[in-house]
């Protein structure tokens, strides 16, 4: 796992600044604490930064081909690479490390742009061809591994994180409004959105060509959805499951440092660590964290999954000091980001580190199999549009708009009088800023300037563009096109790099999604019962009794902090005057929000833990004081 970043000029004769490159370079260090490097030619810079995993003697980057034409930096693991490596040779190309950086120089030489479809694994690189001038940037299928990029009037700019990018000058500050009030929406901004106007993420399964003063992005990948699977084919379904598990994980065991897991005692991070006893040589090491807290603390659920599978334990007890460390996620998410369960993956990572320097991750499994609340919601709402009709559904969505939200099942009413794919997109934002209390909260000059913004406009693009008719097949991916790249990945990349640590996912392997997305609906969501198949197989691996247990969400307890350690802190963020002189939001709706969560009269945890990440990336990070002019992002 490393940082990388760069800079690409069209004119060749506008020269690099090699201190400007080792300074956006520099503000990675903590992706690659082990070494850095640069090459700097005409018009085009590249600086990496190096967490030594692979190849630990010849492996450093900038690397190059034998007449070094071809340059690449690389921040990720391709884990078929010895496969890649053995075609390569066979085709007559010889190698001079044992890095699976290389084999990206040698099958872009082999294969030109199609040489990503070769890889199994999370990457971002950026490669330079420097005979035809032609920079490539490429993030991976899923988008486990981040790539942001500017393009400037004089080029190209890029890194693995936004701090990187704003360091090039020729990069603009200014924030943007429609990314303000999708983040208060969705608790992040999404893909392709920034918080900053002029950066861009580059999509998962795509890759950015800039050529010939020109730049272009292509889609390479994408995750199809059949909706023909056959539910009469549960066991061979379940057999492949199997096999597909547990070749992603064998997989991800390669290292030439120490290796361990994450471990909750939940479904997806139980089934990667029963795979890796299976297939792992050695005792596999596990860590685990929790909170003083009882109902924030899953440390008994871990213990019992690590004492069956005889693993190499470390259990921690986190007693945060919450009011140093949220400056430190702003700093490390270079945007706003709400999700407070930043906290304790920050803080398993940073006990995971003490004893490796790789971890596997369970996520990615509630995404593709089912898993959350509203996938059940979204069957129960299919089935009611069945039953009803479109006119019907829409008179009992009317009629329900009629009943408080407190009366059970009045949301999912309502949601009938929506389309399919908006009613989908909006379980995305129930219990944050839904559009009522977001309009409420703002100043009238900024709602003004924001009013085409549309958060969910990616949603339901995402729900439209599934192949499948099934409602649940659709929602999934929707999961995948947004939350589980904009909030889980995102979180688990900033947080686990933040001490340094690579995390891998092997859930979210791309043989084992592509195979995901062609099993029945019906046999992930079967008689309310979420993540079944999955659940089928760790029965074979650990006690039912663990695996029937309710799921319990790597959540912190937020509400407490706000009222007790966190209080100061809110009381100068939100009421010292400088939100209120930023033009954004009506001060005294902000103040309201907080007296109500703070008498414990309401409870506004989530709402204030997105506006308190807001003000602290607005008072460390941000260029200026108002968003630029309402416009699409570059």
């Amino acid at each position: 796992m490393c940082g990388i970043a760069g800079k690409f000029n069209f004119d060749p004769a506008r020269p690099i600044d090699r201190e400007r490159l080792v300074a956006m370079t520099t503000a990675v260090t903590h992706r690659g604490p082990d070494a850095d490097g640069f090459y700097v030619s005409a018009g085009i810079g590249l600086g990496h930064r190096r967490l030594s995993i692979i190849d630990l003697a010849t492996g450093d980057q900038p690397l190059a081909n034998e007449d070094q034409t071809i340059w690449v930096v690389f921040n990720g693991e391709i884990y078929n690479f010895a496969d890649v490596r053995v075609d390569l040779e066979r085709a007559g190309h010889r190698f001079r490390t044992h890095s699976d950086t290389e084999v990206i120089v040698h099958a872009y030489e082999e294969w030109g742009d199609r040489a990503v479809d070769r890889f199994r694994g999370m990457f971002a690189f950026a490669l330079w061809d420097e005979p035809r001038r032609r920079l490539v940037l490429v993030r991976d299928r899923v988008g486990i591994k981040p790539l942001y990029y500017s393009v400037t009037a004089a080029g190209v700019t890029f890194g693995s994180e936004i701090k990187s990018i704003v360091e090039d000058p020729d990069v603009s500050r200014d924030w943007s409004g429609e990314a303000l009030d999708a983040y208060l929406a969705l608790q992040y901004v999404p893909c392709p959105r920034t918080m900053y106007r002029h950066v861009s993420k580059l999509p998962p399964g795509h890759a950015l060509v800039a050529e010939d003063g020109h730049v272009s992005i292509r889609k390479y990948w994408d995750l199809t959805f059949t909706g023909d699977g056959d539910v009469s084919r549960e066991e061979a379904y379940l057999e492949r499951l199997d096999a597909l598990v547990t070749e992603a994980v064998r997989l991800r065991l390669l290292a030439d440092v120490p290796l361990g897991a994450f471990l909750s005692g939940g479904i997806d991070s139980s089934a990667v660590v029963a795979a890796m006893v299976e297939t792992s040589s050695s005792r596999v090491l596990t860590t685990s964290v929790g909170f003083d807290d009882q109902a924030f603390n899953e440390l008994e659920y871990a213990r019992t999954v690590a004492r069956h599978l005889r693993c190499e334990a470390h259990e921690e007890i986190v007693k945060p000091d919450i009011v140093d460390l949220l400056p430190k996620l702003a700093w490390h998410f270079d945007e706003p980001f709400a999700d407070s369960s930043a906290v304790p993956t920050y803080y398993v990572s940073a006990a995971a580190r003490r004893h490796v320097t790789v971890a596997l991750s369970g996520d990615g499994g509630d995404e593709l199999w089912a898993g959350y609340a509203r996938h059940r919601v979204e069957r129960w709402e299919a089935t009611a549009r069945r039953w009803l009709g479109r006119s019907g559904g829409r008179l009992a969505g009317r009629l329900a708009g009629r009943l408080p939200l407190t009366v059970k099942g009045a949301r999912s009413l309502r949601h009938l009088a929506l389309s399919p794919a908006d009613a989908c997109a909006h379980k995305h934002a129930y219990g944050l800023f839904e559009s009522d209390t977001r309009q409420a909260l703002y100043s009238d000059d900024f709602a003004l300037d924001i009013r085409d913004s549309d958060p969910f406009a990616g949603f339901r693009a995402a729900y439209d563009a599934c192949p499948s008719t099934d409602a649940l097949d659709r929602a999934l991916y929707v999961d995948v096109k947004t939350y589980l790249v904009d909030d889980i990945l995102m979180k688990v990349d900033k947080m686990s790099m933040a001490v340094s640590l690579e995390a891998r996912v092997p859930l979210l392997d791309h043989k084992l999604i592509e195979f995901a997305a062609t099993v029945p609906a019906a046999l992930k969501l079967k008689n309310g019962r979420s993540k079944y198949l999955l659940r089928r197989l760790l029965e074979r691996r650990i006690p039912k009794a663990i695996v029937d247990r309710p799921k319990h969400g790597f959540e912190a307890p937020t509400g407490e902090w706000l009222r007790g350690p966190l209080a100061p802190m809110v009381d100068a963020l939100l009421l010292d005057g400088h939100l209120r002189d930023r033009g954004v939001f009506d001060h005294r709706a902000v103040a309201s929000l907080w007296r109500e969560h703070r008498d414990g009269t309401r409870d506004h945890r989530h709402r204030l833990w997105g506006l308190v990440m807001l003000e602290l990336w607005f008072r460390q990070c941000a260029g200026s004081e108002r968003p630029a002019q309402t416009g699409v992002a570059a």
